[in-house]
């Protein structure tokens, strides 16, 4: 792959004016396993691997990780390292960076909250940023004017040019919901309309020129629009390029541009060719990476209560449930039911609300004496036959070690290959996993 290293998104747009159809997986996730799983992958190519953090994850205060972007930065590339991940490879990028974590403030406040948070983010290294003031604070109307969301956005861009102003810095702008996190509200997905995203870019551009930062236009790499792909709990609505297709003719007007698309998790494997084809060359997943994590967990654990005595197991499952009951803040908007629902949610839904929970220590030393009680014995083959058919096969056939963190790492890779082929223009999809087959 021809890959211009100093501008790598960029080359993106470059490259799809002379024919190619290139594009970009984001790994959205803060887990060590998953980050782990994906430089591994990553490896066995030679294009760069593009990690990102939201402002709920990451931000000047910590977030729900404790970390701040100089500490995201460090503990990615300190795994970079242990991996043997080439560093210049690696591309760090802050998503929905603006006032959402601070909205039940005045704008003011969240505002300054936001400057801040981009600075942040931009000293630690990270150069995709991702300007997002599209929600409104506890002051603003409902829902906020495109001249106000482009003006704010243009405030940020005007901070991080005077931060670092360097010609690797490449900016994404838009929004579409669900906003970070994951929605609250029912399935309902509507294909961003042509005339929007243009008066997006439109006013988006005004207001750069506003700011007298009109030079930091040519640094908009990609607009972030919905191009009729998003899950729900239970359900997943699948990408259908015909009905895109209107959309995907901005970029024929938008040469330099790109389309980044949230919410692919869990799509067909053919959908990411035709997202990638059509323009969507920025592909956003997070969630599917550590529902993938949490299948291999659960599988393994069945395994366990096959050969560890009772009193000696790690009890994973009981713990997590035991933990988000006494905890609900992470999912309590989010699942709606009756109890049976709940619980089946709990443990077995798209939006993996689980993926909040790992780094707390009950639920972190049970998964930690799963895999130390696994690895102490030989774990037979009938058993992974019955709940991880492709590890037990790579198992058989000697390419993956019959121990539970590769079989893991494993897991998040199988979810991973998707968005690998598509991205490389790898059109064959025959042997790739196909969502649509598991946990219906």
């Amino acid at each position: 792959m021809n890959i211009d290293f100093d501008d790598p998104l960029k080359d993106l747009a470059r490259r799809r004016t002379k024919g190619e159809l290139p594009g970009i997986y984001s790994v959205c996730s803060a887990h060590p396993w998953v980050l782990e799983a994906a430089m591994r992958s990553a490896l066995g190519g030679d294009g760069p691997l593009l990690i990102e953090a939201t402002c709920n994850q990451v931000n000047q205060f910590g977030g729900y990780t404790g970390m701040t972007p100089k500490d995201f930065g460090n503990y990615v590339r300190s795994i970079a390292t242990r991996v043997g991940f080439p560093l210049e490879r690696l591309l760090l990028g802050g998503d929905h960076l603006g006032p959402n974590p601070w909205r039940h403030l005045p704008a003011v406040d969240a505002m300054k909250n936001a400057c801040d948070l981009v600075a942040s983010f931009i000293e630690a290294g990270f150069i995709k940023i991702h300007l997002d003031s599209s929600m409104s604070c506890i002051d603003d109307p409902v829902p906020l004017p495109d001249a106000v969301i482009a003006e704010r956005a243009a405030t940020l861009a005007k901070i991080a040019e005077t931060t670092a102003p360097h010609d690797r810095l490449r900016y994404v702008i838009g929004t579409e919901v669900p906003t970070p996190g994951g929605s609250v509200e029912e399935l309902s997905v509507s294909i961003t309309d042509y005339k929007a995203a243009e008066q997006a870019l439109k006013v988006h551009r005004d207001a750069f020129v506003s700011a007298s930062i009109e030079q930091a236009w040519d640094r908009v790499t990609a607009l972030v629009v919905q191009p009729g792909v998003e899950f729900g709990h239970e359900d997943v609505v699948d990408y259908e390029s015909s009905k895109a297709c209107t959309l995907c003719n901005l970029l024929q007007k938008h040469p330099g541009l790109i389309f980044e698309a949230h919410s692919t998790d869990y799509q067909k494997p053919q959908a990411y060719v035709e997202l990638v084809r059509d323009g969507f060359a920025i592909l956003k997943v997070g969630p599917a990476l550590t529902y993938a994590m949490r299948q291999a967990l659960f599988a393994l654990e069945f395994i366990e209560q096959r050969t560890i005595p009772e009193s000696d197991r790690s009890r994973l499952e009981e713990t997590l449930k035991s933990i988000m009951v006494a905890h609900p803040e992470h999912w309590e908007h989010h699942y709606h039911g009756d109890a049976l629902t709940i619980q089946r949610l709990m443990m077995h839904s798209y939006s993996d609300r689980i993926r909040y929970y790992w780094n707390i220590p009950e639920i972190a030393a049970s998964v930690s004496k799963l895999v130390k009680n696994l690895e102490k014995i030989r774990i037979q083959e009938t058993l992974l036959s019955d709940s991880l058919p492709r590890q037990y096969h790579r198992i058989r056939e000697g390419l993956l070690e019959c121990a539970p963190v590769p079989i893991i790492l494993d897991k998040i890779i199988e979810a991973l290959e998707p968005y690998e082929r598509a991205c490389e223009g790898d059109t064959r999809t025959d042997d790739i996993p196909n969502f649509s087959m598991f946990s219906k």
